[in-house]
Parts: C-alpha cells; sequence; structure tokens
C-alpha cells in the first residue's frame, strides 16, 4: 500500500515538474533571455515519467510538439536556442557559486554539470 502511495506522489510531483517546465518553455517563446527546447525537453521527460496523457498532449501539440520532436528525431535545437541555453546556464551557475553555494565540493559539482551541459548542447545538432 506504502508503494502505490509513493508512486502516486511521485507522479504528481512529475507532472507538476512538467507543467512548471512547460510553463517557463512557453516564456521562452515569448522572451528571449529563456531558452524555449530544453525547458520543453525537460517537460516531456517529467511527462513522460508522470503521465502518458499529458506526454501525449505535449509531443502532438502545435507549438510545442515541434521542438521535441524535432530534438528526439535527430534534427537538433535550433541555434538561437543553444546561444541563450549557454548563456542563460553559465549566468546561472556562476550567480550560484559566487554568492549562494560556499561548499568547494558543490562548487566543483555545478561547473561539472554547466560544462557537461554545454558540450551537449554543442555536440547536438543545429535544427535548420
Amino acid at each position: 500500500m506504502q508503494e502505490h502511495k509513493s508512486n502516486k506522489f511521485m507522479r504528481g510531483v512529475l507532472i507538476v515538474a512538467g507543467t512548471f517546465f512547460l510553463g517557463l518553455g512557453v516564456l521562452g517563446i515569448i522572451l528571449p533571455i529563456l531558452p524555449t527546447t530544453p525547458f520543453l525537453l525537460l517537460s516531456a521527460a517529467c511527462y513522460s515519467r508522470g503521465s502518458n496523457r499529458f506526454y501525449k498532449w505535449l509531443i502532438g501539440n502545435r507549438w510545442f510538439g515541434k521542438y521535441i520532436s524535432d530534438y528526439r528525431s535527430g534534427k537538433g535545437i535550433p541555434i538561437r536556442a543553444k546561444i541563450i541555453a549557454v548563456i542563460t546556464l553559465w549566468a546561472t551557475i556562476l550567480f550560484t557559486v559566487f554568492t549562494i553555494v560556499t561548499h568547494p565540493i558543490l562548487r566543483l559539482i555545478l561547473f561539472i554539470i554547466a560544462i557537461s551541459v554545454t558540450i551537449h548542447l554543442l555536440m547536438t545538432k543545429n535544427a535548420k
């Protein structure tokens, strides 16, 4: 019984997180400082584990589905989205490292994450 409650709770958390990332992705369409594609991919990842119905809606959506399907099919990420994502990533990491996080190991972990994500984005094909 406990496992069922835990799964239901986790599904709820994933749906809320997916909706949050979807909201950021929508804002990224409007605001040039937010990347759209990475947030939509995070939303799709959360929905795929939390709700098949939400995931199918997102993939089939006429505005958001293209970003996700282009990435998943190997067509890549738009260059503008990559640039904004890398700038936003590094601005956030640097701000966090120099103003919030004081522990050296945590700082190192944040830098490793930022480097890894940057490499992944740079190595991902540019969408046309």
